[in-house]
């Protein structure tokens, strides 16, 4: 039972049939990349500035010691500053690891985010938060709900999905993860209710019946919930779907009532067509006459014959035909 949609799609799963979702408030902050250097670039000019603020802060002590203040504590104190910024400035080299981003913030104040991996230098007055943008899955507990005919069932269901937007996963909503959790949660119920879990009607949809449908319905409405945190379902599947303990060995029964009497409608169908059959070939090949009332009873008998469950034992009549 999938519901499926081409991963490619930016909008998510398409469907015709209507989707009933919450409609979520327009996101204040979108992703932008970040400003930043190579950071091997940025590591190699903070150690030249190490090293150099290391060697005025030794020429300053020296030139001071030989009785050269004037020029001495000032050197002195140029290079214990560069060696401080240096390290300072150090702090602004970041590591990406594939599958992360970075989303950087100035002051409080969202300025971009880092996604290709490696070694990046960033202004090191801003903060940067690691969040992960790989495909992640998410199963929700065996849910108790009734199905549209009141029948309580079970059922739970798989979710695959992404970060798509860094900046609405971490800005738009508290907690993405848990915000994901309780919109598969609460669409899962939502499809539930509004389907039973076997229709009654011939042309009607159900749980069981028209999983395809039911769970691309289901991948369309979470899209819907989910799209404010930024966040892209890629598919979507029941994993269990069962009628609650209390009313399944009742469900059983008339399913399998169901199943007996569609077997013995296509039974007698099929013997009224031979029994037709029969009596056709026997008037065309002219092999006996048979009037009103014997074609009645050969009707009967082979009918008897063939819907009967067990085999039939005839009676063989060695006499005449009407004896």
């Amino acid at each position: 039972m999938t519901g499926q949609h081409d991963d490619h799609h930016p909008d998510g799963p398409a469907t015709d049939l209507p989707v009933d979702a919450p409609e979520m408030p327009e996101p204040q902050v979108r992703e932008v990349p970040a400003h930043a250097i190579a950071g091997g670039l940025g590591l190699l000019l903070t150690v030249l500035g190490v090293i150099a603020g290391a060697a005025l802060a030794v020429v300053g002590g020296a030139v001071g010691a030989d009785g050269n203040n004037g020029v001495g504590v000032p050197l002195l104190v140029v290079g214990v500053f560069v060696v401080i910024a240096s390290f300072f400035c150090m702090s602004g080299v970041k590591m990406v690891a594939p599958g992360e981003a970075r989303v950087i913030q100035l002051f409080g104040r969202y300025v971009g985010t880092i996604r290709a991996d490696g070694l990046r230098w960033i202004n090191p007055f801003t903060t940067s938060q690691k969040i992960s943008t790989r495909v992640r899955n998410h199963e929700t507990a065996v849910l108790k709900v009734n199905d549209a005919y009141g029948n309580p069932i079970e059922l739970a269901a798989i979710v695959v999905w992404k970060v798509e937007d860094t900046a609405q996963a971490l800005f738009e909503v508290d907690d993405f993860l848990e915000f994901v959790a309780t919109q598969t949660e609460a669409a899962v119920r939502h499809i539930a209710i509004e389907y039973p879990y076997d229709a009654h009607e011939e042309d009607g949809l159900s749980l069981r019946g028209n999983a395809e449908e039911i769970t691309e319905k289901l991948a369309v409405e979470l899209t819907a919930r989910v799209k404010a945190a930024g966040v892209r379902i890629i598919e979507s599947r029941f994993s269990h779907l069962a009628y609650a303990p209390e009313i399944a060995s009742a469900m059983l029964q008339r399913q399998q009532a169901g199943a007996v009497v569609a077997a013995r409608q296509q039974i007698v169908e099929g013997a009224v067509g031979m029994v037709e059959m029969a009596l056709i070939r026997i008037a065309e090949q002219d092999i006996v006459e048979l009037d009103s009332e014997r074609k009645a009873a050969m009707v009967s008998n082979l009918m008897v014959v063939l819907c009967g469950d067990r085999a039939a034992q005839p009676v063989l009549n060695t006499g005449s035909l009407y004896q």
